[in-house]
């Protein structure tokens, strides 16, 4: 059981650190994204709980949510808002596609050795392509919200202008 805290509180030092990697100028994208994917882990998280195919026995919070805080509500939403702070945007289609892959394969090893390893979570009636598929998709959900959303044109209007 030390293991499993140990593990969890160098998951929480990690991300923490990973707002470093985040551009200034991309900073406010990154919360965004950040605060979007919480939604949507936070939903998925309680399904596949509640249906029974995945178990967190060793967790944060353990008396308030059957979900992994720490990958649902932290490492995953950060992870997710430096990818898209990190995009590359101006390469081709080929790279982009290689870019969602790198990062839902090195997420998806990491909890399969975590899972293997760990009672921080149990697969019941799940698989690790699950974790893969449910990663991309939520890759790219954030990523078409997150343009979606910066390319609203809001007007911009400035202190000491007149406004008629």
């Amino acid at each position: 059981m030390k293991m499993e805290w140990i593990i969890l509180v160098a998951v929480w030092l990690t991300t923490s650190s990973l707002f470093f990697f985040i551009p200034r100028k991309k900073l406010r994208l990154a919360q965004f994204v950040i605060l979007f994917t919480q939604v949507i882990t936070w939903l998925i998280g309680l399904v596949v709980v509640q249906l029974g195919w995945i178990d967190y026995p060793v967790r944060c919070f353990a008396s308030a949510n059957m979900t992994s805080f720490t990958f649902e509500y932290l490492a995953y939403p950060v992870v997710c808002g430096l990818f898209n702070a990190r995009f590359p945007e101006n390469r081709s289609i080929g790279f982009k596609l290689f870019y969602y892959g790198s990062y839902c394969t090195i997420l998806t090893i990491v909890e399969v050795v975590i899972e293997k390893n760990t009672k921080l979570i149990d697969y019941i009636h799940w698989a690790w392509y699950w974790t893969w598929i449910t990663l991309f998709i939520t890759f790219v959900m954030s990523r078409i919200f997150s343009k979606w959303f910066f390319s609203v044109s809001v007007p911009q209007v400035r202190i000491g202008e007149n406004h008629e």
